[in-house]
């Protein structure tokens, strides 16, 4: 006879889930993007190392990085559950050490060159292998917490609200919180000291997570089933993956998503600077563009509860590509831009907040079909495009910024001046088109099957 849990579960989601799980997002935003915005300053200005090295450094271990991505929910699912549950415990199991650790990749430790970039580049796949143990296992929350599609939305929702939230907040006080930590730690050691302090915000934030999701997991010491359908080894979970044709097409269609998000922020700066020669428009633009983000997460769990997740993506992959192609073609008024572009971003803020749910929507009909629940794999299956973004945002600036003969200093003028909206604008919005038609056509995970997938499943438990 299998040993049940002693405590009651709670049914249905908390206010606090509801509308604050996602604050452990916000937390994590704020600290990585000490890395996103001013690693490469702080190689290049404070630790004095040449562009080639800083490059080199960077490169190294975003290319390890990447190739790790996969990795960490695959770790989640083949380890043995630990007290607090295989998920949940993570968010308190590895969070504490990233402080310490993400802080000495803003370190210049010694005088020799060769020393402090073996230690840095150390630091940052060291800090980032730890952390992206407590994301992901983060991320797998929406599936195990959320138990339909109607609670998995909501989940996704308040994540990517809270996420745009972090961004919005660093965008206006990442600079001027590392600024007054150099007057108590020195100029050459701010990025350090901002690196640990924010680092501490993500821990105390993860564990908020932790408590609020108290009682939502299934305990396996407890529960012999939970235990035999959780733990999956490496050939299951590739089962799961190749299995699953509607996890491939929705990793595809998902790269869109984070193109949009990548190439947009970097290439704005161009626009702005070198087509319009107004570089003080990036301010009322972020500011815009983030709220435009905030709003489409916030209503995201809405407009799911009203059509499906899958008719929300579907729809705001559509918004995506109509509203950036309308930049490329008004690429001369850069207050249509900004209100073009305010609108785009409140369909990627949808993407964003509904993408998730789709990805558990994936992990019951793999469940449905294998008999196993790769949560964690599948979930943190989510990095792969995101990685394949951070690539391809180069790639795309680089090659359009070489075809419209760019150079520093120069304001573009006539064709070269929508050029500047190529990367900005027009490329974005191709790769949205792509994935509008990967999720009409290919991707069928209607709610319908969902819910025939979960029957299924609970019939089998």
């Amino acid at each position: 006879m299998e040993n049940k849990p002693s405590k009651t579960k709670p049914q249905g989601l908390s206010n606090a889930l509801k509308y604050v799980f996602g604050v452990g997002d916000a937390g994590f935003v704020l600290m990585s993007n000490i890395e996103t915005f001013y690693f490469m300053t702080f190689l290049t200005d404070l630790a004095g190392f040449v562009p080639a090295l800083a490059g080199l450094i960077n490169s190294i271990f975003s290319i390890v990085d990447a190739c790790l991505s996969w990795i960490y929910g695959a770790i989640l699912n083949a380890t043995k559950a630990k007290k607090w549950g295989r998920y949940r415990s993570w968010l308190i199991l590895t969070p504490w050490l990233v402080p310490f650790l993400f802080a000495f990749q803003f370190l210049r430790v010694s005088s020799n060159d060769v020393v402090s970039a073996v230690v840095i580049v150390a630091a940052a796949i060291i800090s980032h292998v730890v952390w992206n143990l407590g994301y992901v296992a983060n991320s797998v929350l929406v599936s195990v917490v959320g138990k339909n599609p109607e609670e998995r939305a909501t989940l996704a929702s308040s994540r990517a609200t809270w996420n745009n939230i972090g961004g919005l907040l660093f965008s206006y006080l990442g600079l001027p919180f590392a600024t007054l930590l150099a007057g108590v730690v020195g100029e050459q050691n701010k990025f350090a000291a901002a690196a640990f302090c924010l680092g501490i915000l993500m821990a105390l934030t993860y564990f908020a997570h932790f408590k609020m999701t108290e009682g939502y997991e299934d305990l396996e010491q407890d529960n012999a089933t939970a235990a035999k359908t959780n733990k999956v080894n490496v050939g299951e979970m590739f089962k799961s993956l190749f299995q699953n044709p509607q996890l491939i097409f929705l990793i595809v269609a998902d790269l869109a998503k984070w193109c949009v998000k990548f190439a947009t922020a970097a290439s704005a700066i161009y626009y702005f600077r070198d087509a319009c020669g107004n570089p003080g428009l990036m301010a009322p633009y972020t500011l815009c563009i983030s709220l435009g983000a905030i709003v489409g997460a916030y209503c995201a769990r809405y407009l799911a509860k009203a059509i499906s997740n899958r008719t929300t993506m579907i729809v705001s992959y559509a918004g995506m590509a109509i509203f950036l192609f309308l930049i490329y073609v008004c690429y001369a008024n850069y207050v249509t831009v900004i209100i073009m572009m305010t609108i785009a971003q409140f369909f990627y803020g949808m993407a964003l907040g509904i993408a998730p749910a789709l990805y558990a929507d994936t992990v019951t009909y793999a469940t449905a079909k294998t008999g196993k629940n790769a949560s964690g794999w599948i979930m943190g299956l989510q990095n792969l495009p995101l990685k394949a973004g951070v690539f391809l945002r180069g790639v795309i600036i680089a090659a359009c910024l070489s075809a419209v003969g760019w150079q520093s200093g120069v304001v573009l003028e006539g064709a070269a001046r929508q050029g500047m909206t190529v990367a900005f604008g027009l490329v974005p919005a191709i790769f949205c088109a792509v994935g509008f038609l990967i999720l009409v056509f290919l991707y069928k995970l209607t709610k319908e099957k969902v819910a025939e997938y979960q029957a299924q499943i609970d019939k089998a438990a």
